[in-house]
C-alpha cells in the first residue's frame, strides 16, 4: 500500500491549534475525503486534541504528519488502509491519559480518551529527544455525532 504522507510545523501557540484544524481539513478535501464525513470529522477532533497537547504540555514547536493512504486499484473495492495522524514534540515524557472525572462540564482532561474512543488504535514512541504520539483512524471512522455539543464548524477556525 502506497501512503501520502504531509506535514506542518506547528509553533508554540495555542493559535496554531486551529490552523492545524484547517490544514488538516484542506488536506483530506485534496485527498477526495468529504469535508462532512464522520472520517474527516474525527480526524480534526484527533488532531484538534493531540496537538493542543503538544502545544500546552510542551511550551515547545511541534510537527504534525498526516499519512493517507493511496487507493492504488480503486475497483477493488477494499479500503486503502487507516488514516494515520502522527505529532512529534520535544517532550520525553509518556503521554498520560486523565481522567474528566464526574465533572461534566470540565474542559479538559478527555483528549487522550477521546482519542482512544475514536481511533482504532493509538499509540506513542521516543523519538530523538521528544517523542512521537500516533494514531490510526479507519474509512469506517466511529462517528463522532455522539458527542453532542460538538461545534464541528468552530473546530475548523
Amino acid at each position: 500500500m502506497q501512503v501520502l504522507q504531509v506535514q506542518l510545523a506547528v509553533q508554540a501557540d495555542p493559535a496554531e491549534v486551529g490552523r492545524a484544524r484547517r490544514w488538516v481539513l484542506s488536506r483530506l478535501l485534496n485527498h477526495g475525503v468529504d469535508p462532512d464525513a464522520p472520517v474527516a470529522e474525527t480526524v480534526v477532533l484527533v488532531v484538534s486534541e493531540l496537538v493542543t497537547n503538544a502545544v500546552v504540555h510542551t511550551g515547545c514547536p511541534a510537527v504534525l504528519r498526516l499519512c493517507l493512504p493511496v487507493d492504488e486499484d480503486p475497483a477493488a473495492g477494499e479500503p486503502p488502509g487507516p488514516l494515520r495522524v502522527e505529532v512529534a514534540d520535544a517532550s520525553q515524557a509518556a503521554p498520560a491519559p486523565r481522567h474528566a472525572g464526574a465533572d461534566e462540564d470540565a474542559t479538559n482532561g478527555r483528549g487522550l480518551e477521546l482519542v482512544e474512543l475514536l481511533c482504532e488504535r493509538w499509540g506513542w514512541y521516543p523519538d530523538g529527544s521528544g517523542k512521537r504520539v500516533w494514531c490510526e483512524i479507519g474509512a469506517e471512522a466511529r462517528s463522532a455525532e455522539p458527542l453532542a455539543g460538538v461545534d464541528w464548524a468552530a473546530l475548523a477556525q
